[in-house]
């Protein structure tokens, strides 16, 4: 599962806090951070799963962004 250590670190990747500057409230931060971090660290966890795939199709043009510099980080 995704810990709370990864979120409260804040976003590592330029799409994450260009998205983060047009986010409307909180739910839609704690979804971005919480995308990133899943994508990090990839918990098998089914719940953590679904969430990120919920997250990932609400905003396919961050969740593209982000997988690219990441990759990219590799």
């Amino acid at each position: 599962m995704v810990c709370a250590e990864q979120i409260a670190a804040g976003p590592r990747t330029l799409a994450v806090r260009r998205a983060l500057q047009t986010a409307k409230d909180g739910t839609a931060i704690a979804d971005l951070l919480f995308l990133e971090a899943w994508r990090l660290s990839r918990p098998a966890h089914l719940g953590s799963m679904l969430r990120a795939r919920q997250i990932r199709r609400a905003n396919p043009q961050v969740s593209d962004e982000m997988n690219t510099e990441l990759d990219h980080l590799r």
